[in-house]
């Protein structure tokens, strides 16, 4: 038998703070940068009763660990779980199961803050943020950690959330952030902007961009809806988490494909090669740089490795006995 810790949502809280999620993901992408695997989602679709079961994996041979996320969402009970299964890289042992709620929204966001510490300018001062939810929280708590911001603004079509948005993250963060009434009011000279929404179309324009903007989008995930249109797409140095996936499910890529306004090509790299040196970043100051982020299991595995450590440093979680293989298809 071999001890694996399961992990609640609630044992997994305190233990890292944003900067410490950051620090992970961005050794995790300088992995990948490198060549060790990761592949992007796997999704199957049910129609009676509607739901989605999901899954995405990588290999982190330098964090010691693998494995990533799976995770049901709809179905009957209208809802989703999320299941992060951790084992040894080096021996294959299950490590930890964790319940991977409490972590997504900063193992997400901390992909975005990566992806601005490698392609902002050095110098943005200013960041806006599309969307109030808890993955709107995540980002700009992870963002904050890598670019002094003085002042944020924040949209969502909904006045009390993204008044109570800004009220929270001000406080959280330091920065000055105020709700604006549109989207275009959010980004209209800004250094970086923020999507984080469940919108179908285009919720930034490229006219309100302003030059040397960098934009991090990780709202949709889906081959059929977009937050970026075609314009920003092909001003842009675009650089997604994976090729694989943005070719598979990054909508906004994929509609200027369809458009042809862009190609294949226009991807400039995978955030993964630019953190490991392998692909520039920014080269100029008026550049405009897009992060498309879909979820990877890169941002899991690494977030995953830092939690499952600490817990046992801290002396948290529930042992589970796990029977390998040989145990349990030979009896012995």
């Amino acid at each position: 038998m071999t001890e694996t810790l399961f992990l609640s949502s609630g044992e997994l809280t305190d233990l890292a703070a944003p900067a410490d999620y950051v620090d992970a993901v961005r050794e995790a992408y300088r992995q990948v940068g490198e060549g060790a695997p990761a592949a992007p989602r796997t999704s199957l679709f049910a129609d009676d009763p509607p739901g989605m079961l999901t899954s995405y994996e990588a290999v982190l041979p330098e964090t010691g660990g693998m494995g990533g996320y799976t995770y049901a969402a709809g179905f009957e009970a209208g809802d989703a779980w999320f299941l992060t299964p951790l084992f040894d890289a080096e021996t294959g042992e299950p490590l930890a199961i964790l319940d991977g709620a409490a972590m997504n929204p900063y193992k997400t966001g901390a992909a975005g803050a990566v992806a601005v510490d490698a392609l902002a300018r050095e110098d943005a001062e200013t960041v806006a943020v599309i969307g109030s939810g808890p993955q709107a929280r995540g980002q700009l708590a992870t963002t904050a950690t890598v670019r002094e911001f003085s002042t944020g603004r924040v949209f969502s079509p909904t006045p009390d959330h993204r008044e109570a948005y800004a009220e929270e993250m001000s406080e959280r963060t330091g920065i000055d952030v105020e709700a604006v009434d549109s989207a275009a009011a959010a980004v209209t000279d800004v250094d970086v902007v923020i999507t984080a929404t469940t919108a179908a179309e285009p919720v930034v324009d490229a006219a309100d961009l302003a030059p040397g903007a960098h934009v991090t989008a990780m709202g949709q995930y889906d081959p059929d809806k977009r937050e970026l249109d075609h314009e920003t797409i092909r001003r842009a140095t675009y650089v997604p988490d994976l090729r694989a996936r943005a070719s598979q499910d990054a909508g906004s890529f994929l509609s200027a494909v369809a458009a042809d306004v862009v190609d294949e090509d226009h991807i400039h790299a995978e955030l993964g090669e630019v953190v490991a040196g392998a692909a520039a970043g920014r080269t100029s100051e008026t550049e405009l740089t897009v992060f498309d982020s879909g979820g990877t299991g890169i941002e899991t595995v690494a977030a995953a490795q830092l939690l499952y450590e600490r817990a046992v440093e801290a002396g948290r979680g529930t042992t589970l006995d796990v029977a390998p293989a040989s145990e349990a298809l030979t009896g012995r």
